[in-house]
């Protein structure tokens, strides 16, 4: 079966699609010695979800279980992605949606891995699903004091719509409250 090919740019980062049996994009992007490395985007399996709780547990202060994620591989209005960074699982993201409007539940990359442009990548890619999905707004909620991942929404489009008053545990802090419009042109 011929392979349908589209490519995108990201920030001078070129993402290629492949169709076919499955689909996955790559993208190559800049570590922190300045070599390019393959980065591969594509939908959760239920082979991941033991390395996503993982990841998970390390990430958020009150983790979702495995048994959290299984129950939404394969529900109606749930995306659920993973990137691999130099052939290891190295974040995912979880968006939901009713209608047109979508929240980004859940994304995270892998502590030792974080600054590379993965999640970065990642939230490109539930950019476009959520597009191609009819998504007209996307929600998130960030802790305050996340600023990398709140300085990569901004560059990404996201402005602050709200705060949620101790929003988090462990420890207990506000959530910035963001929106992107997704039909802005």
């Amino acid at each position: 079966m011929a392979a349908r090919v589209l490519a995108r740019v990201f920030r001078g980062t070129t993402i290629g699609l492949w169709g076919g049996t499955g689909w996955s994009v790559t993208a190559e992007a800049e570590n922190s010695e300045g070599r390019n490395s393959g980065l591969t985007l594509r939908p959760m399996a239920p082979s991941d979800i033991s390395e996503v709780a993982r990841i998970e547990t390390t990430a958020f202060s009150t983790p979702w279980s495995e048994a959290t994620f299984t129950s939404l591989l394969g529900r109606s209005g749930v995306e659920l992605w993973v990137a691999e960074w130099e052939g290891q699982l190295a974040a995912y993201a979880i968006l939901w949606s009713v209608l047109d409007e979508g929240e980004l539940a859940n994304i995270a990359v892998r502590r030792d891995l974080r600054g590379r442009g993965i999640g970065s990548g990642l939230l490109g890619r539930i950019l476009e699903v959520a597009e191609d999905s009819g998504i007209r707004s996307l929600y998130l909620e960030v802790r305050e004091s996340n600023d990398l991942a709140r300085e990569m929404y901004s560059r990404r489009g996201f402005s602050e719509i709200g705060v949620r008053k101790g929003y988090y545990d462990g420890p207990r802090e506000d959530a910035r409250v963001l929106k992107k419009c997704l039909d802005d042109g």
